[in-house]
């Protein structure tokens, strides 16, 4: 109803629209006008919590805009700052009154900035760097003023670059070194040497970055100033561009070849966002989410660095075709940094799937189900999807006769809702499962209302911090009605939106291409009324994990929708444990007195502690002390990457002969148990899951 209603709409307002403002407001320029005549109307009507177009969004797109341009406030004068400020209440205006001229004082000077500091770095990497000096580098934009003159940016552009310098150095001293360990009459080149060698890979470097940014056009940055408006209504709501609508359509029908691992800019870094289950990244085992690339090489080529760079320019160097090896530097997230080698590939289809493993406990059967992401593909009725897979793997679970069923959502990001909602159908008898809603319109309650009851012995669901979306749905069911003990951090990721693509070129008549707007339309709701948008699933028992201090997930980012409630829905509890409880409160004791969770916990605080300090060394002595420092830090938790368990994992019957044919799925099998005996989550699950009772009266489903 709502849909109908906002498409109907909005085409009449925009008629009026495009019809006064080319009668009012004649201009050199009046596609980009009209975009933002359309998007104001589409944002303000269509969006589930709009805005007010008013002095304090306008704050809002000021700071962004700029934050942009400059993350690490190496352009900007203090100067241009102050002139820009006469607009920063005014954006609201300007939008209203197709008016751009912010943009166009803010994009001109950002031009003849970027222009002059072109000067800068190739006359600073002219000259020889003296790394014996004692001084620091901030690298926290937050803690550092704009520069107030231009021989106070020229500091500032030395120091960045001679840090850039300073990595490269000391990766080359570190060369020579294992090459004369490999070979004792190998002569090392000087120090004098290599710092000639790395000001010219650094100046290589900074070519190809302004390569890049010469490459951009007016459309690009007129771009970045439309999603600062667009975001600033919750971060999943962006403008595509018609170049980069073409490439998400792409994407969306076909597969992409790369590292597998989605992205994000945080200030001036490429942070690593997500892992693919299946992908490259995820195979190698060496990234994880919250580290920073710094540098990409192409095999054996020099390195590049990324930092600074706009983020869909650092994805095409990172991404490329399937079988070419990329190199990234890397800034894990306990500050170490390392090279790590990753030969590109599409992502594996068959490590989407679901897949399940037998475990042996005390002489008691067990049964965990993986499953990556909730799948469905709405264009082939044959294709396989999440739901008809769990079954089936419930039911090979079945006639191994296991006790209890684990289902591991850790790092799933979620999928269909529709599949969320029918497996959650397979553990319960039948009754509401999620609450959708449109802003301005009642819940539309979602049921599962297939009686037939798929397992109904004892559950217990992992997950974890980049357990999202349709994850959340899933556990929060199944939380809600006691059906399962949920057990991970301390929340999931918290995202409880709904996004849609419009075209916007529905809404003019135009013959120029306006892109499209991914806009959030709905909300997700929890049968008890909670959202699940930044709360997520708080877990019923609470596993300290690398991610528990640090600002992970959608209350990490900007303008995110805030939690709410909506009235309940009418459901009843499925009380069939007999110690539900006892069960939750034990596994909380064995944890608070396990010395592995006491060390993953201190390690936590530690990487936090790491990830706040932003203050860096340009001593070259006092830069490797510091790196040295970090890694001796971090041999205090060596402990756990040396942890395993006792526990027997073995593939299913059913999958045994094609293991002894398939090798490569043997060995992948192989790996994934190795790596589930090591796994300190798995087993305290498995120990609540081994002390769940279903009461005496409870037939279990056989069939």
């Amino acid at each position: 109803m709502m849909i109908r209603k906002f498409k109907f709409v909005l085409p009449l307002l925009f008629v009026f629209s495009l019809f006064t403002s080319f009668q009012t407001k004649a201009n050199n320029d009046p596609k980009d006008k009209v975009l933002l005549t359309i998007l104001k109307y589409v944002l303000v009507q269509g969006h589930y919590e709009p805005q007010q177009i008013d002095d304090a969004f306008s704050i809002k797109v000021y700071d962004e805009f700029l934050e942009r341009l400059d993350p690490s406030k190496r352009y900007f004068l203090q100067s241009d700052i102050d002139e820009f400020s006469a607009f920063r209440t005014k954006i609201d205006d300007q939008i209203n009154n197709e008016d751009l001229s912010f943009f166009f004082l803010v994009y001109n000077r950002f031009m003849q900035r970027t222009e002059e500091s072109k000067i800068y770095y190739k006359e600073i990497l002219a000259n020889k760097f003296n790394f014996e000096v004692i001084e620091t580098l901030e690298l926290d934009p937050e803690k550092m003023p704009f520069a107030k003159t231009k021989n106070d940016l020229v500091n500032i552009w030395n120091k960045q670059l001679k840090y850039n310098a300073l990595t490269r150095l000391h990766d080359k001293i570190s060369d020579e070194e294992d090459k004369f360990k490999a070979d004792s009459t190998y002569v090392k080149k000087p120090t004098d040497l290599l710092e000639i060698e790395v000001r010219e890979a650094t100046l290589t470097s900074m070519n190809d970055l302004y390569d890049r940014i010469d490459e951009l056009t007016y459309a690009d940055w007129f771009s970045t100033f439309v999603n600062c408006i667009t975001e600033t209504f919750d971060p999943h709501t962006s403008y595509f561009a018609p170049n980069v609508k073409k490439q998400f359509d792409e994407s969306m029908a076909g597969k992409l070849e790369g590292i597998g691992a989605r992205l994000q800019k945080k200030n001036d870094y490429t942070r690593i966002d997500e892992l693919i289950s299946g992908g490259p990244a995820w195979k190698s085992g060496e990234l994880e989410v919250g580290d920073i690339i710094l540098k990409v090489a192409q095999g054996n080529q020099e390195p590049l660095d990324i930092v600074g760079m706009r983020l869909d320019h650092a994805i095409e160097f990172i991404k490329g075709k399937k079988g070419t090896e990329v190199r990234l530097t890397v800034k894990k997230i306990d500050g170490t940094v390392k090279v790590v080698s990753i030969i590109r590939d599409i992502v594996e289809l068959e490590e989407t799937f679901v897949k399940s493993s037998i475990i042996k406990k005390d002489g008691r059967t067990f049964g965990i189900i993986n499953l990556p992401k909730f799948y469905i593909d709405f264009d082939e009725k044959n294709y396989r999807n999440s739901t008809t897979d769990m079954a089936q793997e419930i039911e090979r679970m079945k006639k191994e006769n296991v006790e209890g069923i684990m289902l591991d959502l850790r790092n799933n990001g979620g999928g269909s809702l529709q599949t969320a909602i029918e497996i959650s159908g397979l553990f319960i008898n039948k009754g509401p499962i999620v609450q959708v809603k449109y802003r301005d319109s009642k819940p539309d309650i979602k049921n599962d209302t297939d009686s037939k009851i798929q397992w109904n012995g004892p559950l217990v669901v992992l997950v974890n911090e980049l357990s999202a979306s349709a994850s959340e749905i899933f556990a929060a069911a199944m939380q809600d009605y006691h059906r399962a003990v949920i057990i991970g951090g301390k929340q999931t990721f918290g995202k409880g939106t709904v996004q849609s693509v419009l075209d916007l070129n529905r809404y003019h008549n135009l013959k120029e291409d306006l892109g499209g707007l991914k806009i959030t339309i709905q909300k997700f709701y929890r049968i008890n009324g909670g959202s699940t948008q930044m709360e997520g699933v708080h877990s019923d028992i609470m596993l300290p994990s690398r991610y528990s201090y640090m600002e992970i997930g959608e209350r990490d980012m900007k303008y995110a929708l805030k939690f709410d409630k909506v009235p309940a829905a009418n459901y009843t509890l499925w009380n069939n444990y007999e110690n539900y409880d006892l069960a939750i409160n034990n596994s909380k004791k064995r944890i608070e007195n396990n010395k592995y969770f006491k060390l993953i916990d201190e390690n936590a605080k530690w990487l936090k502690s790491s990830q706040d300090e932003s203050l860096v060394y340009l001593n070259y002595e006092a830069y490797k002390n510091d790196l040295e420092n970090r890694k001796n830090e971090s041999l205090k938790y060596k402990e756990l990457g040396e942890y395993t368990s006792n526990l027997t994992y073995t593939s299913p019957l059913y999958e045994q002969p094609i293991l002894e044919t398939d090798k490569e799925l043997a060995e992948k099998r192989e790996a994934w148990h190795a790596n589930l005996k090591k796994d300190i989550y798995v087993e305290e699950a498995l120990n609540v899951l081994s002390e769940l009772k279903i009461k005496p009266h409870v037939q279990l489903v056989k069939n």
